[in-house]
């Protein structure tokens, strides 16, 4: 489980740009604005950028471990 609570909008784009890499259309614009909107979180919520975004990563890219965002 995440020690993180994501907010919807980071989770959606995050979603957006899995979704992105996998069809093979990821945009520059696109992956530049996921790492905007986690430097922001990250700042907020004061937490290290790189762990926040590699747990962002697990929570979107592996959704069946019952983490929040999960689509299952």
């Amino acid at each position: 489980m995440s020690d993180f609570e994501f907010p919807d909008d980071l989770l959606a784009a995050e979603r957006e740009a899995w979704a992105a890499i996998q069809a093979g259309r990821l945009t520059p614009e696109l992956a530049g604005a996921v790492q905007d909107r986690l430097t922001a979180y990250a700042t907020e919520a004061r937490v290290d950028r790189y762990t926040a975004e590699m747990a962002l990563k697990r929570v979107v890219r592996h959704p069946g471990d019952g983490e929040p965002g999960s689509s299952d």
